[in-house]
């Protein structure tokens, strides 16, 4: 997701996003400790996106 389209979002929706994002980051980090993961550039993916969702919010609530 680009930060273009995070900036779109609504609070509320940015706060789900994130969490959306993190359930999948927990379920990422299960199969990687099961030799699961089959695309490991999706668990930097994740982190950098939730990064971004965060920055986003706090420009939001400081404005």
């Amino acid at each position: 997701m680009k930060m273009q389209e995070i900036l779109k979002l609504k609070p509320a929706d940015i706060k789900a996003e994130i969490l959306k994002l993190r359930k999948e980051q927990m379920n990422l980090r299960f199969q990687k400790a099961g030799g699961q993961l089959e695309n490991p550039n999706r668990w930097r993916d994740v982190r950098k996106t939730v990064a971004r969702l965060k920055t986003a919010m706090n420009t939001k609530t400081e404005s």
